[in-house]
This record gives structure tokens, sequence and C-alpha cells, in this order.
């Protein structure tokens, strides 16, 4: 049977599909859907248990809470959003690097495994306080290394296990040929690693926005969607907290999406097509 190459196949949209192809695509109409479903649900819920808007916001209470509050929901949006990215950054870097030491080498694995997973699972909600109390004043700083500490452990463990893995076949031909340990990563490591790091990038996005918000409401500064929210709490405006609620998830999947657009650009040869 002949080999047929991908761009060549019926799954590729026809030419000319453009814009109005990928608005009414699966990919798209699908999450839609399930977001119209969700808050169908939850505004028939509220109404049927007849909760005041005090006791249990709805989703028809919501835009009247961006609508009076929408000039703190753009700073304190974008104040949540650059940290967690920096947070997020901060842990692809030292997590990839921690990925490899453990994966090139065995003894680091044995050695590392047991501090990474028992750092990973103390509640980081007791860790908030006593970094805020390390750092006193440095907001920023604070919400950042949270956003780090909570997000980096999917990502070394998913890049320790991809280079663990590698088939010593391939790296022992790449050797003989006079191959140096770089290049056996850049040519064949790195490649296989790719699919398992874009799946533990897509949990620790949402990690990210976890460890921000914790320390923007444990150790309330002003700042953020937590402020917001720790705001709304305080004053008993029902609406308004899950209003933000509903912005940090809305940041989730913006951020999601991205690494899944990342993906397909990098990895996207990994992705199985149904059959």
């Amino acid at each position: 049977m002949a080999y047929v190459p991908e761009h060549m196949t019926a799954d590729k949209p026809p030419k000319g599909a453009g814009i109005v192809g990928f608005l009414t695509s699966r990919a798209v109409v699908a999450p839609i859907a399930a977001v119209v479903v969700f808050l169908l649900l939850w505004e028939l819920i509220v109404w049927a248990n007849g909760w005041p808007d005090y006791l249990m916001a709805s989703p028809s209470d919501l835009p009247a809470a961006y609508a009076q509050y929408w000039e703190l929901f753009l700073i304190m949006g974008w104040q949540t959003l650059w940290r967690t990215i920096v947070g997020l950054v901060l842990a692809v870097i030292v997590g990839v690097g921690f990925g490899m030491v453990m994966g090139f080498s065995r003894t680091m694995r044995d050695a590392l495994y047991p501090l990474l997973v028992g750092f990973n699972a103390i509640p980081k909600a007791t860790v908030v306080p006593i970094v805020a109390l390390l750092f006193v004043g440095a907001h920023d700083f604070n919400t950042i290394l949270i956003a780090f500490m909570i997000s980096f452990f999917p990502i070394a463990v998913s890049v320790s296990i991809g280079l663990s893995t590698l088939e010593p076949e391939y790296r022992d031909i790449l050797r003989s040929l006079g191959a140096s340990q770089t290049t056996i990563f850049r040519k064949i490591a790195l490649p296989k690693t790719l699919p398992e790091f874009f799946g533990a990038l897509k949990v620790s996005v949402t990690l990210a926005f976890i460890g921000t918000n914790l320390m923007e409401i444990v150790s309330p500064h002003g700042r953020g969607l937590g402020a917001l929210f720790d705001s709304g709490k305080t004053n008993s405006n029902y609406p308004l907290m899950f209003a933000v609620l509903i912005a940090l998830a809305f940041l989730g999947i913006v951020l999601y999406y991205i690494v899944v657009a990342l993906e397909k650009i990098f990895a996207g040869w990994a992705e199985r097509q149904p059959g």
C-alpha cells in the first residue's frame, strides 16, 4: 500500500474553508456548547431552589457585576495573568532542568524523586503564610513564587519519564556515529519528550492559577483577582465572587488553548487521528 502524506489525507479541511470552517468545526462548537449547557444547568439549579443572589449567584446575575466592576476586572485580571505567566515560565525552565537531570541520570532520579514528591505533597496553602512572612512586602515575588512552586512538579516528572524511557538503541547508534550528548538530546530525546511535556504543561497552567490566587487570597495585598474575590466575600457580594471565579476560569481556558496551539505547532505529529 502506497504511503500517503498526512497533508494529503481527507482529514484536512478543503481549501477555502477559512475562518468560517474553523468557527463551525467541532473543536469550536463542542466547547462552546458545553459551556452553554453548564450555564443553563447552573441557572436552572438556582431557579429551582429559589436561592436569592445573596446566597447563591446565578449566571444571569454576573453581567451586572462585570458592568459595575469592569475596570477592576481589567486591572486585577491583568495583575493575576502576568504573575501567573511568569510563574509558569519559571516552572517550565526549572522543571525541564530537573527533568533532564533525572532523565539522563538514574542516580539523580533516585535521589531527587523522593524530595520532589515530598515537596509536592505539602499543601501549598500552608506554605503561603511562610513565604509571606519570609518576604514581607514583596507581593509580586511572593505570588510568582507560589505559582512556580505549585506548577513545576508535573513538568519535571513528565520530562524525566520521557527521557528515561528513551530507547538505548537510538542513543548507542548516534554515539557510534560520533554524536555528542547535546546532539542526541536535540535530535532524539527532545522530540520524543515533547508530547509528555505539553501534556504536563496543560496541567501546570491550571495549577499556576491556583498558586497565584492562593497568595492573593490567603495573604491579601489588594492586587489580583484573588483580592477582588476576597473583597466580594467580605461584603457578601456573591455575584461579584462568582464573577471573579468565571473570570479566572476564562483566563485559565485562554492559557490552556494557547498551550494547545503550541502543542499542535511543535508536537502535532504525535496527535492520533480518530480511526
